[in-house]
């Protein structure tokens, strides 16, 4: 069981000092949890802005489909809470980019806190692609064609080298990525302007309220809201052996291909403070009213203390490790 609501907010003021010490004290270590973001830097905020119209956004393809669009049997369990649209949060967003085929995508992003303001959390998955990722951008809270606080380009993307080498299904306990933001296109970072939740590593497994929020899209919907639910969080570990590991699960209808990187939130002193994000467990799951999240360890505050630091990323390596 995880800890009380209020024991849980007092730890998290306490880690969040703590962390952003241990981040500006920290010597630079091998980038061995640090990933390139595919293609260089990010462009310009004054092209990408440009770049992202509203029919851009709207046109933009999931990142990766992988749920079926049928709801679980029902001898599954309980019939999970129902989802619903709604404008979004100023903290959770969506990257956009175009593939090697000219094909926008997009995937769900949150802002946390930290020094410099220019960080957000989103799914490795999302992003372990080495297909050159052009116009990579965020855009908080994303909807109907909107850019309310703007656009920041991506300067550096932060995965654990191990995502990188086992790829989705056996690194799925690695399945988060730390994003690193380029200023907006007046100089303003990301977290000034749409302000941000504590990451929280060791949150336990078993919450009663969690918000869950995620950007949906398949062939016959554009997308143009975020979803909101809440619900209750467990452990579940995994049966696949392909894909090993234990992972957040909650339940809430609706979550279709589109959905990756949308955070999984619950209350503390400061407002919300992010446990996981859709992905993990077959890239999030296969039905769409069951998600799952990797569960942060000390591996995800190290990328994030990377990304901090702005140390120098890894990538994927030239040949596959041994078997």
């Amino acid at each position: 069981m995880s800890r009380p609501i209020a024991a849980r907010g007092r730890f998290t003021l306490l880690l969040t000092p703590l962390l952003l010490g241990l981040a500006l004290t920290l010597p630079p270590g091998p980038p061995a949890h640090a990933a390139a973001a595919p293609g260089g830097s990010g462009r310009p905020a004054a092209s990408a802005d440009s770049y992202w119209s509203p029919q851009r956004m709207r046109a933009a393809e999931p990142a990766a489909v992988t749920r079926s669009s049928k709801t679980r049997p029902p001898a599954a369990g309980p019939t999970p809470p129902p989802s619903h649209p709604f404008d979004g949060l100023p903290q959770v967003g969506t990257f956009f980019w175009t593939d090697g085929s000219n094909t926008g995508r997009f995937c769900g992003g949150t802002v946390v806190r930290s020094p410099h303001r220019d960080l957000v959390v989103s799914a490795a998955h999302c992003l372990r692609s080495p297909d050159p990722k052009r116009h990579l951008s965020f855009v908080p809270q994303y909807h109907d064609g909107l850019k309310p606080h703007g656009i920041y380009p991506v300067d550096r993307i932060y995965l654990d080298q191990r995502y990188y080498d086992l790829g989705t299904n056996a690194g799925a306990r690695w399945d988060y990525a730390v994003v690193r933001l380029a200023a907006r296109e007046d100089g303003a970072e990301v977290e000034t302007v749409t302000g941000g939740f504590d990451l929280l590593p060791y949150p336990g497994y078993d919450h009663r309220n969690v918000r869950l929020i995620g950007y949906p899209g398949n062939s016959d919907t554009s997308h143009p809201k975020p979803l909101d639910c809440t619900s209750s969080t467990h452990r579940y570990t995994s049966t696949d052996p392909a894909a090993p590991g234990n992972f957040l699960e909650i339940a809430c209808a609706g979550y279709i291909g589109g959905t990756s990187g949308g955070p999984f939130l619950v209350r503390d002193f400061t407002g919300y403070a992010l446990i996981g994000v859709i992905g993990g467990y077959h890239t999030g799951g296969d039905f769409p009213d069951v998600s799952y999240s990797s569960y942060f360890t000390g591996d995800a505050l190290a990328l994030y203390l990377h990304a901090v630091r702005g140390d120098t990323p890894a990538g994927p390596r030239r040949s596959p490790p041994s078997k």
